[in-house]
């Protein structure tokens, strides 16, 4: 389709707005392995401290499936059928359970900063899945810049490992496995997201991660283990609502306004606040090793978004 003009499709508040709402979005899911971080200063494990973060979210993300499928003025949505639920529990297993949880099993062992960066290899592991799912080719660009990404992780994580030790390995790996496991979500997902519509899935495979870490917490803790300090309480109910539910809604109404691209390069703020909030506040190390990392990995990323955008989208 021919591009309309930049006065009658994207004017400037518009822009502004949505760029404005990717920042934010993106600042505030950043903010979540801080308060991972923070919350394991009070003895709880990863089981426990997941468990209270989908309780709290839970309610907001049942609201938002039922909003997405009443919403005023909105077209009556198509009812699920079978494969349409089982790909919910698939993309709910994948993209928000397993995931979340690796994350935050890996954070008890890596830093904030290195977190945030492996995560971000998102896109390049989107690309590689597509190659070896569907055959999709990878362009040299594609591949030089997805070196330059890895090059970037494996300079932060080689200084972290010369002080963490094995431990910097474990989380490192797990982190990266929640990356995959995010990856899968989003490559199968594309058929759903038009069927059901983003809001829609997101709520309802963001409902089922959170039954399963309830029920996985039931299964492999005493409720004893629900005695926590109040301080993960409101920690676990500030990520639930701040650095969960709210950041998925402010980069789905970004991606309406300004395009999934273009959101995703406003994404690049994501690690530089993680880096800045873990030296601020959680006393993370900050030197030249981080700084070359980071200015890798955004290099990287940056490359295969821009000129990479079709092959991501397919």
């Amino acid at each position: 389709m021919p591009a309309a003009p930049p006065s009658t499709s994207h004017p400037v508040p518009h822009l502004a707005t949505g760029l404005l709402l990717a920042s934010a979005g993106s600042i505030a899911f950043s903010g979540k392995a801080i308060i991972v971080k923070l919350a394991y200063r009070y003895g709880v494990d990863a089981v426990t401290l997941i468990m209270y973060r989908m309780l709290f979210a839970l309610p907001l993300f049942l609201a938002l499936a039922w909003w997405a499928s009443h919403r005023p003025g909105g077209e009556k949505p198509a009812p699920l059928t079978r494969r349409d639920w089982i790909g919910v529990l698939g993309l709910g297993f994948t993209g928000y359970y397993l995931a979340s949880f690796l994350d935050f099993w890996g954070l008890q062992y890596i830093s904030a900063s290195l977190e945030r960066l492996i995560l971000y290899l998102n896109p390049t592991l989107v690309l590689v899945l597509g190659w070896v799912i569907y055959q999709r080719r990878i362009t040299g660009l594609q591949a030089i810049a997805m070196a330059v990404s890895y090059a970037g992780v494996l300079l932060v994580f080689g200084h972290e490992a010369g002080f963490q030790g094995p431990n910097a390995v474990l989380g490192a790996v797990l982190v990266f496995g929640s990356a995959i496991s995010y990856a899968v979500y989003l490559v199968y997902s594309g058929e759903l997201v038009q069927r059901l519509g983003s809001m829609r899935l997101v709520g309802l495979a963001t409902s089922v991660a959170c039954a399963l870490c309830l029920l996985q917490f039931v299964l492999l803790r005493p409720m004893s283990a629900a005695a926590v300090a109040p301080e993960v309480i409101w920690l676990s109910l500030l990520n639930a609502t701040l650095c969960t539910f709210a950041p998925v809604v402010m980069v789905m109404m970004a991606i309406e306004r300004i395009g999934a691209g273009l959101a995703a390069q406003t994404g690049m703020i994501g690690p530089m606040s993680t880096i800045v909030m873990g030296v601020l506040i959680l006393d993370e190390p900050f030197n030249r090793w981080i700084v070359a990392g980071t200015v890798l990995v955004l290099s990287g990323v940056f490359l295969v978004t821009r000129f990479g955008a079709s092959s991501l989208r397919k």
